[in-house]
Order: structure tokens, then sequence, then C-alpha cells
């Protein structure tokens, strides 16, 4: 018998954890050797357990001592930590936002594979499985979006910025400033303002308030 894929959960939600850890290990193929609840943790984890898979939400907090900076951007930067620790690390995204940009972000992020969480009970397992074995995995509903070019969406406006500018978005239109931005993201201040000028010029919107707006037409808030 072959030993089992090694999976490290990463979601701030424990219940949501629970499920996946339930589908999962109904057979001995797959264990689930660690959980995190946040982008510091996840890291943590990941370098003291080497897991085989990841599994990871977008919407996370940053850090273990920032509980209140969740934020959409967290996911992305638990990519980008692990990726940068591990570039050869198998991360799949598991995610409510099922429309672009970001599957096609976390794409390019670096990740192996992308499952929305009105499919996760049918294709977790196998999502998991083909990132094992080196393949990608993308639902169905969204493989399109991670294949699609820049200009296949431009009607969508987040299209328009890079990962960083997209993750700082995320945050400032959850409420958090400026300073607890640069803070869990490891950024000066200034270098905040400047991608938040840079994003606000690329949208033609000129407050936080139409942040705001767009951020919940995106699905990124609920209304």
């Amino acid at each position: 018998m072959s030993n089992p894929i090694r999976v490290l959960l990463v979601d701030d939600h424990s219940i949501v954890r629970f499920g996946y850890q339930q589908l999962l290990t109904r057979s001995d193929d797959i264990e689930v050797i660690a959980e995190a609840e946040n982008c510091a943790d996840a890291l943590r984890a990941y370098r003291n357990l080497s897991p085989d898979v990841v599994i990871l939400d977008l919407s996370m907090p940053m850090d273990s001592n920032s509980e209140e900076i969740q934020s959409t951007a967290g996911g992305l930067e638990a990519i980008r930590r692990i990726r940068s620790y591990d570039n050869n690390a198998r991360i799949l995204v598991v995610s409510g936002l099922d429309s672009n940009p970001y599957p096609q972000r976390a794409a390019q992020a670096g990740v192996q594979g992308y499952v929305t969480k009105r499919n996760a009970s049918a294709e977790l397992r196998q999502a998991v499985f083909s990132i094992a074995q080196g393949d990608k995995f993308y639902s169905k509903s969204i493989s399109h979006l991670v294949d699609c070019k820049e200009e296949a969406y431009e009607d969508n406006q987040l299209s328009q910025l890079t990962a960083r500018e997209l993750e700082i978005f995320s945050m400032i239109a959850e409420g958090h400033t400026v300073n607890s931005i640069a803070e869990v993201m490891h950024l000066s201040p200034k270098t905040v303002h400047a991608h938040r000028a840079n994003l606000m010029r690329k949208l033609n919107i000129s407050s936080s308030a139409e942040i705001i707006h767009i951020a919940m037409r995106a699905g990124i808030l609920q209304t």
C-alpha cells in the first residue's frame, strides 16, 4: 500500500476545516496532517511538515497576532509566502470567489488547482489526487476563466489590477487602514499609499466608498 497523501488544511473557519477533513479522510489514501487558520500559521506548518498538498481559502487573516485583519488578500499572500519558501509547493484553492480576477490571479501566483466551494463535495478528493500526482485541477465552472486572456474579461474592472493591487484593494474594501495593511503585509505605509493611488487611477475612482461599491458588485463583500 502506498503512503497516503499528506494534506495541510488552511481556513479560518473550524467548521469548514472539519467538513473538508470528513470528505478527505473517508478512506486511508489521504491524511490531514495539520490545520491552520491564518497566513502566518500556514507558512509555519508548511515549513515544519512539508505536506504533499496545501488546501487553502482565499479569505483568511494574514497573521496570528492580527486576527482582525481578515481579507480575501490573506490567501493570495499565503500562496506567495509558501511558494517563496518552496517553489514546488502544490497548492489547491477552495473558494467561494468563482469569477475573475480571482481564479486567474491564483493561477498566476502558482497554484495547481482551484475548486469552487459549491463544487467542493464532488471535486475535492479528485483535485487532491490530481495535484499530488503533479497535474492541475480546476472546477469545470471556472476552468475557462483560468485559461482566458486578460482581454477576454475586460468588463471586469478588477482585471486591470496586479496581484498586489488586488490584495490591497480587498483589504481597503474590508475597512483596513493603510497602516494596518502595511504592518501585516510587511510593506511601508508609503508603498501601500502608492499601490492605493495606482489602483484608484486604474479603476477611475477617487474614494474608499467607490472601492467598497466595486467590491460588493464583485462579490468580495456581502451586501
